[in-house]
C-alpha cells in the first residue's frame, strides 16, 4: 500500500514541490496551507489522493484538529513532513520581542505542535517517520538571520531528543538540513527595523553574495523520494553541495576551541 504524508506549509518552495512529487509517484497527500486556494490545482489533477486542509501551524488546537481529520480521511499517518516556516532577516539586536516569538512560534512550535499530534497515531501503529524541515543554519550560523539561527538550532535539539524517545515505538525520525535554495524564504519581506550600525555588514554580506552556493528546489525532489523509501533512514540529510563542506569547517573551529581550553574545562570538574 502507498503510504500517505502529511506535509505543512505545502503551498510554494519545498513543500509544494514535494507534495506534487509525492501524488505523482501514487502516494497520499494531507496538504496544509494557510490559503489552500493554492492547492486547488492539484485536488483538480489528482482528486480523492490529496487532501487540502487549511492550518495556521501557530495554533496548536488546530494542528490536533487537522490532525484528527486526516487520521479519519485516510485511515492512518505514516509520514508527517514538518516543512512550513520562514526567515526574519536582521541583526540580533534589530529583532523585536514581537518579531522574535512570531519566529519561534512558527519555525519551533509549529514544529512541536504537529509533532506532539501525530504521535499518538504512530504509536499506536508502532511506525512512521517524522522529517523534520531544519537547515544548515541549525548547524551552522550566518550572520543577519539570528532569531532564524536560533530556531532551527532548537529544532535540532527538539528532534536528536525526540529521535531517541520513540525508537521503541518503531518510528523514525529525521532532519533534513538544506542549505541556501532558490525559495521565496529569503526575500519574502519579513525584515526588522534597522540599526544603521550593522549597515556595513549587511552591505559587505549582499555584495559576496554568490548565487552558486543556492541550490535549485527541483533538485531536492528525487532525495526526498528516496528518504521517504527508505527502510532505514537517516536522522540527518543534507541537502545541496554547501552544507557538508561548510560543517565540517565549522566543527572542526568548535573542536580545537574545546582542545585549547580543555584544561580549563577539566579543571571546572571539581
Amino acid at each position: 500500500m502507498m503510504k500517505t504524508i502529511l506535509i505543512s506549509g505545502a503551498s510554494k518552495g519545498f513543500g509544494r514541490a514535494w507534495a506534487e512529487a509525492f501524488l505523482a509517484k501514487g502516494y497520499k497527500v494531507a496538504a496544509t496551507a494557510r490559503n489552500i486556494d493554492t492547492l486547488a490545482d492539484l485536488k483538480a489533477q489528482y482528486g480523492d489522493a490529496i487532501l487540502p486542509l487549511k492550518l495556521d501551524v501557530n495554533n496548536r488546537a488546530e494542528s490536533f484538529a487537522v490532525v484528527e481529520k486526516v487520521q479519519q480521511h485516510f485511515g492512518a499517518i505514516d509520514i508527517l513532513i514538518n516543512n512550513a516556516g520562514y526567515a526574519l532577516n536582521g541583526a540580533v539586536e534589530e529583532a523585536s520581542e514581537q518579531e522574535s516569538r512570531a519566529q519561534f512560534e512558527t519555525n519551533f512550535f509549529g514544529t512541536l505542535w504537529l509533532t506532539q499530534a501525530v504521535l499518538p497515531i504512530m504509536r499506536k501503529q508502532q511506525s512512521g517517520h517524522i522529517i523534520q524541515v531544519s537547515s544548515i543554519l541549525g548547524i551552522a550560523t550566518l550572520p543577519m538571520i539570528g532569531l532564524y539561527n536560533a530556531s532551527k538550532f532548537a529544532v535540532e535539539g527538539l528532534t536528536e531528543t525526540l529521535a531517541q524517545e520513540v525508537k521503541q515505538f518503531g518510528i523514525k525520525v529525521t532532519l533534513v538540513e538544506p542549505n541556501g535554495y532558490f525559495t521565496d524564504i529569503w526575500g519574502n519581506g519579513f525584515n526588522s527595523e534597522k540599526i544603521e550600525a550593522y549597515d556595513g555588514l549587511k552591505k559587505a554580506i549582499a555584495e559576496g553574495h554568490d548565487p552558486d552556493t543556492f541550490g535549485q528546489t527541483s533538485a531536492t525532489v528525487p532525495a526526498i523520494i528516496k528518504l521517504v523509501e527508505a527502510e532505514n533512514p537517516p536522522l540527518r540529510l543534507f541537502l545541496g553541495k554547501v552544507a557538508l563542506p561548510l560543517a565540517k569547517q565549522v566543527y572542526q573551529q568548535k573542536l580545537a576551541t574545546w582542545e585549547e581550553w580543555s584544561d580549563v574545562s577539566v579543571a571546572a570538574h571539581g
